[in-house]
């Protein structure tokens, strides 16, 4: 990491796995194989328990990378900002199909396991900005209080380390966005016009029921 840039070197899943040193990154590799990749018994639908972890790292559209020894919300920002922006000009770059597959992981393995209260406050805080710019950023952690949307007993976003997700918005992100009016707004004029059955059924209910 550089003086000028909060945000460390990106590694693309193939690298880590043929790094042996790469450590806490390896280890939030192997949870992807063995964990967003598999059915889980508690998921409440059939398939994986992350969808798009498999094709994206299938095309080695997964990265990772790793901020150590920062813990306080300040520095935890500007590498999510600079995550951000650099995402932004990667996936401009990207046939659609890729597009909708590149996802990158800010693994925080000094942030505290126990107390990811300001690590969920961060999250909160930045979807704004993500949202509006067609992004969706998502925490990780082993505290994670956020229910499945089939079960609401399951907690899916459990990792071994702490960690923010950033992936691109896609049609089937309404479930997540109907916190705000901004955040549906958003998913509204990103998407309107090409909605599948399912999607316009969801939809239909939300604004009916208000």
């Amino acid at each position: 990491m550089s003086g000028t840039d909060p945000l460390p070197r990106l590694r693309s899943a193939s690298e880590v796995r043929a790094d042996p040193a790469a450590g806490t990154l390896r280890t939030v590799l192997e949870w992807c194989v063995r964990y967003l990749v598999a059915p889980h018994p508690e998921l409440g639908r059939t398939g994986s328990v992350c969808p798009y972890t498999a094709p994206a790292l299938r095309r080695d559209l997964l990265y990772l990378a790793e901020l150590p020894g920062v813990t306080d919300v300040p520095g935890i920002s500007a590498a999510v900002g600079a995550l951000r922006d650099r995402y932004q000009r990667t996936v401009a770059t990207l046939p659609d199909d890729e597009a909708e597959l590149l996802t990158y992981l800010l693994v925080l393995p000094d942030v505290d396991r126990t107390d990811p209260g300001p690590l969920d406050a961060l999250q909160a805080r930045v979807k704004d900005e993500f949202v509006t710019e067609g992004l969706m950023v998502g925490q990780f952690h082993p505290y994670c209080p956020n229910p499945g949307l089939w079960n609401e007993d399951f907690r899916p976003l459990r990792s071994p380390v702490p960690l923010l997700a950033v992936r691109r918005m896609l049609v089937y992100d309404l479930p997540f966005l109907t916190d705000s009016a901004g955040h549906f707004d958003a998913w509204v004029n990103r998407f309107a016009g090409h909605l599948p059955a399912r999607v316009r059924s969801h939809l239909s209910h939300r604004v009916v029921s208000g």
